[in-house]
Order: C-alpha cells, then sequence, then structure tokens
C-alpha cells in the first residue's frame, strides 16, 4: 500500500473513531449506559464487530469498549515523508474504520427506531427516500442462497457516484446482466449518491433487483461488510472472534470489490483500507496511488485511473470473478437480476393469462425428427395487436428433443420457465403448470419486445444450461382463447401422469438416493441426502430434479447414493448413505438419521426454507419458516434459531428443511410425524392447509389443522401447551419425545 494511501486511510481513520466517539458521548449522556441497541431482526449483534472479535454489543454500555479496540488499533499518522514498506499500519486503520462505522451506524436507530425504510426487499413504494439501511437475517439467508448456487458471483460495493445519470444506469445495468449484487453507500463530495443516479433515472431499486442502497453516507459502507461478515458465520460455520477464519472466508468464497466513483477523500481511503482486510480491492476513475502487489487481495489491491465505462470489466479481472454470461438476442437487456423487477398497472403494455383469464406453460419431449430447433411461432394475437393495458390468454408451448432426454426430464425444465423468462427486462412472469400470469412492460413492447421472443429466451437458455440432454428446442405461443383452452386439456392430463410417478414412489422401495452438496461453498461439511420422500431442505429439489441434474452433470453436487443394507428403518438410516455422508462431510459426521429430528439429524446449510424444533414440555414439535420474523415457543426467533442450526451442523432437537416436506409420510417419523406439530405461523398454516388436511385424514386425525396454534393463540411454550389442552391435540397422548 503506497505511503500517500497509508497516510490517508489512518488521517481518515483518526477523524471516523474521532467523530464516532463523539457522538457516543452525547449519545450516552442522553440515554445512559443501559439502552439496548441492535439492528433490526438479526442474531448476530453489531455484525463486524461480533464477527472479527466475539464482542456482543447489546447496549450503548458496551460501545466504549470498542472505541478502546479501536484506539488499540489506530497507528499513529507517519510523518509527511515516512516510507512504511507494508500494509500493516494501513490494514489496522481499515479495520478500526469498520468497528467504529459499526458503532455508528447503530446508533442511527437511537433517535429513531426506523432510520432507514422498513425492512423490506422492495424500497419503490416511497418517492423520496431510497435507504435501506442494513439487511437483515431474513434477507441474508434468502438472498445467500444465490451465492450458494452461484446465481450471483458476487457484489460491487459503489461508493461515490459516476459521471452523470446516464453512466450510472450503464454500471448499473453491466453489473446486473452479470448477475452482480450493487450495494451502495456514500455520496461524492457534491453530496451526489449513485443510488440517486439511478432514482432519478427511474431504474427500480431493491434486493428484488439486486441494486441495494445501504445509506448516503459513507458509513453505511459498513452493511455490505457486515453482510459479508453473517455469510461467513451463517454459511461457512465460522465462529465469533475467528477474525482470520472470516477473512480468509470472504477472500476464498464471498467475491466482491468496492468501486470508489469520483473524489476519494480521506475517510473513503479508510473504508477501502477496511475493505482490503476482507480480500476486495478497490477501483477506481480518479488518479489515486495504486497498489498492485498480491498478498491480502487475489491480486491488486488498489487499482486507479479506470474510465467508468470500463470499471466494471476492470473490476471483474481484478477480483477474478468467473462470470459466464451468453448473450440473449432480444430487445433490452437480460440477466438473473431482472427476476425480481415489478409492472404496475400505469406501466404495463399487456397482461397475459392471470385471474382474469387463462395462462398455463408446458414442456413435453418428442423424437429428435419431430422437433424443429429454433423454431418459434405465434399462433393469434401478438403485442401489436393489443392496445396498452390490454388481456391475452396465453399458452407457452414447448417441444423438446435430445438423445440423452428422458421423460422424467420434462417436468425439470418446464419449471426452468419462470426464471427464464423473467430474466428478461420488463417481463413480470409468475406462477406455473396452469397458473401462470405475465406482465410486458410499455417499455419492452417499445425497444421491439414481442412474444416470439419468448421462444427467443428459452431456446437459448436451454441450451445453454441443458445442453448435456437437449439437442433441439421449439416454442409455440398460442394466445387464441381457443388454442389455449385445447391444448391446456393435453397439458393438465400429462400434469397428472407425471404427479402420479412420483407420487408411487417410497424410499423403502427406491434402491438409489442423491447427495446435493451444493451448499457446501458456503456450508463446507453439510451435505443434503434426497429421498423420493424427504426433498432438499431448500425445497428447490426433489429425488427426480436430482436424478435429472445428475444425468446432465455428472460430476456436479447431485451424485447417486446406493442406499445399501438397513441400520435402523424408524430412524431412516442405511449402510450406504453413511458411507457417502462422511467422506462428503470431510468426515465431519459419520452418520445421519433421515426421518430423526432428536438422533443424529440431517445436517442443515442455511438455506432451509423452514426449521422444527422441539417443544419438549409440549411433548410436540414446531415449524417456523424463513418468512415470519416473530417471537416463537421455543423462544428464539428465526433468525436466531438459523443459527443455531445453520452452517453444516448436526443439532438435536433441531432441523432445517423445506415447507413442503411437512406433507410427507416420512415428516420427522421417527419422532411421530405432522402428528406432533402443535405450531405454526399462521400464513404458513393457511398455504399448507390442504396439504395438512390430507395428512390428517390419513394419520386418522381429520381435524388435525385446527388443534395447531399460531401466533393468533401463542408465542410461548407455555401458551402452547394451554391451547393443544383445549383443543385436544394428539401429541399430548404420544409418548415423550425424550
Amino acid at each position: 500500500m503506497s505511503k500517500l494511501i497509508i497516510s490517508s486511510a489512518i488521517r481518515g481513520a483518526h477523524a471516523i473513531v474521532d467523530r464516532v466517539e463523539g457522538k457516543l458521548n452525547a449519545a450516552l449522556e442522553k440515554y445512559g449506559y443501559d439502552k439496548e441497541v441492535k439492528l433490526p431482526n438479526t442474531g448476530y449483534y453489531l455484525p463486524v464487530i461480533y464477527g472479527m472479535s466475539g464482542f456482543k454489543v447489546e447496549k450503548l454500555g458496551d460501545m466504549p469498549h470498542v472505541i478502546k479496540m479501536c484506539r488499540d488499533l489506530l497507528p499513529e499518522v507517519p510523518a509527511e515523508n515516512a516510507w512504511l514498506p507494508y500494509l500493516g499500519p494501513g490494514l489496522d486503520a481499515g479495520m478500526a474504520t469498520c468497528f467504529a462505522y459499526d458503532l455508528e451506524e447503530a446508533m442511527k436507530y437511537l433517535d429513531d427506531p426506523c432510520p432507514y425504510l422498513p425492512m423490506k426487499e422492495d424500497p419503490e413504494d416511497t418517492d423520496t427516500d431510497i435507504w435501506l439501511g442494513a439487511a437483515d437475517d431474513i434477507i441474508l439467508r434468502k438472498r445467500g442462497v444465490e451465492f450458494v448456487d452461484g446465481s450471483a458471483p458476487g457484489f460491487a460495493a459503489i461508493v461515490g457516484a459516476a459521471k452523470d445519470v446516464e453512466t450510472a444506469v450503464a454500471i448499473a445495468k453491466e453489473l446486473q446482466e452479470k448477475s452482480i449484487y450493487v450495494f451502495m453507500a456514500g455520496a461524492n463530495d457534491k453530496g451526489v449518491s449513485f443510488a440517486e443516479q439511478l432514482k432519478e433515472a427511474g431504474v427500480q431499486l431493491g434486493w428484488n433487483t439486486r441494486l441495494v442502497p445501504f445509506g448516503k453516507d459513507t458509513s453505511a459502507a459498513i452493511h455490505a461488510l457486515g453482510f459479508a461478515t453473517r455469510a461467513a458465520l451463517t454459511f461457512g460455520g465460522i465462529k465469533p472472534g475467528d477474525f482470520s477464519g472470516n477473512l480468509m472466508y470472504n477472500k476464498n468464497r464471498v467475491f466482491a470489490f468496492v468501486l470508489a466513483l469520483d473524489t476519494v477523500d480521506d475517510e473513503k481511503y479508510a473504508a477501502a483500507a477496511g475493505a482490503i482486510n476482507w480480500g476486495f480491492p478497490t477501483i477506481a476513475d480518479t488518479d489515486i496511488p495504486e497498489v498492485l502487489p498480491t498478498g491480502i487481495c487475489t491480486y491488486e489491491h488498489v487499482v486507479s485511473n479506470i474510465p467508468q465505462e470500463e470499471i466494471v470489466t476492470k473490476a471483474i479481472e481484478v477480483r477474478g470473478l468467473k462470470i459466464q454470461i451468453t448473450k440473449i438476442d432480444i430487445p433490452g437487456s437480460y440477466g438473473p437480476a431482472f427476476e425480481g423487477e415489478r409492472i404496475k398497472k400505469d406501466a404495463m403494455h399487456v397482461e397475459l393469462g392471470g385471474p382474469k383469464s387463462m395462462g398455463f406453460e408446458f414442456a413435453y419431449s418428442k423424437p429428435l425428427d419431430q422437433v424443429e430447433d429454433g423454431k418459434f411461432t405465434v399462433i393469434g394475437p401478438d403485442l401489436d395487436d393489443v392496445e396498452a393495458g390490454g388481456l391475452l390468454p396465453v399458452g407457452i408451448w414447448i417441444e423438446l428433443a435430445g438423445r440423452k432426454f428422458q421423460e422424467d426430464f420434462e417436468p425439470i425444465l418446464e419449471r426452468q420457465c419462470h426464471h427464464l423468462l423473467n430474466g428478461a427486462e420488463g417481463v413480470l412472469h409468475i406462477g406455473q403448470r396452469d397458473i401462470v400470469w405475465m406482465r410486458i412492460s410499455k417499455k419492452a413492447y417499445e425497444s421491439g419486445f414481442r412474444l416470439k421472443h419468448f421462444g427467443t429466451i428459452l431456446h437459448a437458455k436451454m441450451h445453454n444450461e441443458f445442453g448435456a440432454i437437449v439437442d433441439k428446442v421449439q416454442v409455440t405461443v398460442f394466445t387464441n382463447q381457443a388454442d389455449v383452452e385445447k391444448h391446456l386439456a393435453v397439458a393438465r392430463k400429462t400434469w397428472s401422469e407425471r404427479d402420479n410417478r412420483l407420487a408411487d414412489m417410497i424410499d423403502e422401495t427406491t434402491d438409489t438416493y442423491y447427495s446435493c452438496t451444493l451448499c457446501q461453498s458456503f456450508a463446507p461439511t453439510h451435505v443434503c441426502v434426497v429421498t423420493p420422500e424427504r426433498p432438499g431442505l431448500c425445497g428447490a429439489y426433489n429425488w427426480l430434479d436430482c436424478r435429472a441434474s445428475y444425468e446432465i452433470n455428472p460430476t456436479g453436487p447431485n451424485q447417486p447414493i446406493p442406499k445399501g443394507d438397513v441400520i435402523d428403518e424408524r430412524l431412516g438410516q442405511w449402510k450406504g448413505v453413511d458411507a457417502f455422508v462422511g467422506p462428503a462431510s470431510g468426515n465431519a459426521f459419520e452418520a445421519f438419521s433421515a426421518y430423526s429430528i432428536m438422533e443424529s439429524p440431517m445436517t442443515s446449510c442455511g438455506c432451509f426454507e423452514a426449521i422444527v424444533s422441539c417443544l419438549f414440555g409440549a411433548n410436540a414439535i414446531m415449524v417456523v419458516d424463513r418468512d415470519y420474523t416473530g417471537e416463537t415457543p421455543c423462544g428464539m426467533p428465526f433468525s436466531t434459531l438459523a443459527g443455531t442450526v445453520g452452517g453444516g451442523l448436526q443439532t438435536p432437537g433441531f432441523v432445517g428443511i423445506s415447507k413442503f416436506y411437512i406433507g410427507s409420510k416420512k415428516f420427522v417419523s421417527a419422532e411421530g410425524g405432522i402428528k406432533r406439530l402443535a405450531w405454526l405461523p399462521k400464513a404458513l398454516k393457511e398455504q399448507l392447509k390442504d396439504m395438512i388436511d390430507k395428512r390428517g385424514e390419513e394419520i386418522g386425525v381429520p381435524d388435525l389443522y385446527s388443534k395447531i396454534a399460531t401466533e393468533e393463540n401463542a408465542t410461548t411454550e407455555e401458551e402452547v401447551i394451554a391451547f393443544m389442552s383445549e383443543v385436544g391435540h394428539p401429541a399430548l397422548e404420544m409418548p415423550p419425545l425424550m
């Protein structure tokens, strides 16, 4: 690190720590030492301080200790011409800056319990305030899945502002098209921020579009490092206080970089020095001193004087990101970042399907000589034939052929339509099968987007992502009511046959299960074992999906597991599975039980949709999903539970699951299954009503649904017990859990 950067970073860090200490002294005088301090809905306290030092900041009285930590880290400002041959002083100053920023951002919640927008993924509902503040644990886990499966290769932390609005939009779009998240904080010396430039251009901000505005102060950049630090704790099994493990995890697994736009002052030098500790290089468009030797970062540490038109490409090169982008030949942009885009009625050119019409999508296979690859046909009115705001029925009919294609692959590729079509800018896609609802924006229509481009997208993406099994793709779009109804009848008959194929499969008669180690990039010891009756805990993979994935990529994360002889039928233990789990987990675990929550339960990575927890006093179990933020009867909210269960841990009494595993006959069957279920969040209970009713009939408790409490009935275990006694819950008469 050059002596100028070191001097500037140290000088900036001193000023920042002085400023934060002054704010802390004023806060202590106003509120006292016992005033609670926390970021909303997170179990990681102030995450950078907690992750690096293990110290929990829970009240204002804890903060002076952190200020002392900062003072201990801060080196003296070097003399003007002093030569420092190593990075240490600058890195220490950077870490002190990060600790101080953690305190400064947390103190914003003292005067205003909601200094940023209410925690949600999309800030579109306000015309003025765009700042979101720190991500809560629900967003961390939901978005963490994308960093696990590679759909989000990394993030760019942008500080400052582009030279103009048009350039800001171009930089943001280029990052979106490469699937990279954009975390924004700070402003330039004129008070203009990158996020405000995007807002001025009408760009939709928020987690859904991967354009995340943390805050206008430079201190808000700490939320990007906080996100990265929590990722290491959540998914990587790194312990609080293991600063070396945390920093190395981020260098090697969280591919991020800083884009410093416009003037870089002492405070931004200090912030950049902080990011370098995490292995995140800084790329600047101004003529600042460079730090080119490798060491902490993978390649260069600071690269300067890069034109804004080239800065994204240079940043990806410096960070060493591996991006695979195939240009989709459609008007407008394409990429996963647009999957979260919303299209309101006033921005819509046409609505397809949905509650006021009929919409479906269907994929099936045919012999190779009966499919014309790349043929796209629209039968019925196209977008030019509809007035703005109009409505059309739609049927998307996909014919597939391949030498290695199997009938079981059809539903897997059919389900890809949702995210593949949503990747187009200006296209909104909701639902699957016969509940498809789409909107095309006026902007997309005016740019030249037409219905034939559905075929362009599906053809290109299915070839790119499923080329091992797909040789030909032909797409027809129907928009005449009669054609839609005719072809929908055929599709429904096939769907029924497909459902019966998996419904008839049971674990006992299946000789081969499948692994899923996709999440080992974040949780190195986690292994999912997927059976016909136990889907992956993320909810994205069932047994057929894993089998298809193995056919598509024989060396990938989904490997066949010959289950072998039964060790314990009740617990769900097999010799072949145990033989696989040991080496696959890095020998962290020798065995697991597929059906038990108490005896060697399956490990959990952090991507689970829900968590099962025992309520021993009630002799029952509860389930909480990641969308529920309130208190639960086990005494811990989802965020705290997830920190206990995730990271590839095996935790008796707790297990991560897919929500729809609750309807399986094997759902914690070793402990009595769904008959033990005594509490669910109301929204999840309503979502699963048909499933619960069906299982209740099968186990002889037809009114089970009414016997399950929600937060409206109970938020403590004692209240659950009272509710169970009132309704006569069957778990009261079951053998003890322990």
